[in-house]
């Protein structure tokens, strides 16, 4: 009965057009409140830190498909698209990643340390204040270019390691540092590209996933994407190294080109200033059009 109730909250949430959440996905999900599913393997297990949702397996396997197949649909739904990098994270990627973070002197101190990135613990005020080949200020000034604001990132909810949920944590608030690190911005074929860097740096499964949203670009898009943004994210990506490892709270006031030697990464072809032409030379041949006409 339980089942039955849930799966027609689903259809009418469906219905009325309402979009489901990434909670309302794993509600759906039969639990061991069911008397078809009493079987102890299903049992969910206590939680291991604040805000943790344990999960069976069989419940980890039906988020990544949904939340996948959803965030596919809608590349713009940032809780889905959390929700899938953690069901797909654990156990053998996201260890990877914190192990990285382990083998690495700063990486250590960060794992220590556990800061997080919000406009409070940045200052981002003083950030607008310093010279504009710092870090600090290529950073914000990316921010206010796309309306973005670091306090927007979702909490890690669906990984069973505390600390690998940090390492999550961590990599979701730093994301638009490398956003800022590259230069690349959040339209939808930005977003594809930063995630074939990360992928080739980090390994998390979602955002080599996350490439297929290619699929839904216009055909001008992916031809550039395959010519120039794929080639440039996996080159940088596999030789750079582990962007996780970047303490980017020490490097505010560094300069920009600096780190990027160091880091190894180089900034691709400015996307919104290619995107910017090719609309203007749309214009041009509307109006030449019109004119020839005349």
């Amino acid at each position: 009965m339980e089942v039955t109730l849930r799966r027609t909250a689903t259809l009418v949430a469906r219905r009325n057009r309402l979009r489901p959440t990434a909670a309302a996905v794993v509600a759906a999900i039969p639990t061991t409140n069911s008397r078809h599913f009493s079987l102890s393997s299903l049992t969910r297990p206590p939680p291991n830190y604040p805000g943790h949702v344990p999960l069976t397996r069989i419940e980890k396997a039906a988020l990544a498909i949904g939340s996948g197949l959803m965030s596919l649909r809608d590349p713009r739904r940032g809780d889905l698209i959390a929700a899938f990098a953690e069901a797909t994270a654990t156990p053998y990627f996201i260890h990877r990643l914190r192990d990285a973070m382990l083998a690495s002197p700063t990486g250590r101190r960060i794992l220590r340390d556990r800061p997080r990135i919000t406009s409070t613990s940045l200052n981002l005020p003083h950030l607008r204040s310093l010279p504009p080949n710092t870090v600090g200020r290529t950073y914000v000034a990316w921010l206010d270019r796309e309306g973005v604001s670091p306090d927007t990132r979702a909490p890690v909810r669906y990984i069973d390691d505390a600390e690998c949920a940090y390492v999550m944590q961590r990599y979701r608030e730093c994301h638009d540092f490398y956003h800022a690190l590259t230069g690349l911005p959040v339209v939808r074929e930005g977003e594809v590209a930063l995630k074939a860097f990360e992928f080739a740096n980090t390994l998390l499964p979602m955002t080599g996933l996350s490439v297929l949203a290619a699929a839904t670009l216009k055909a001008s898009e992916r031809g550039r994407l395959a010519d120039i943004y794929l080639p440039w994210a996996l080159r940088n990506g596999l030789r750079a190294q582990e962007v996780i490892n970047v303490y980017w709270e020490e490097q505010l006031e560094r300069d920009v080109e600096e780190l990027r030697r160091e880091l190894g990464v180089e900034p691709p072809p400015d996307l919104r200033d290619i995107r910017k032409r090719e609309r203007e030379e749309r214009r041009r041949r509307r109006r030449g059009g019109g004119a020839s006409k005349m």
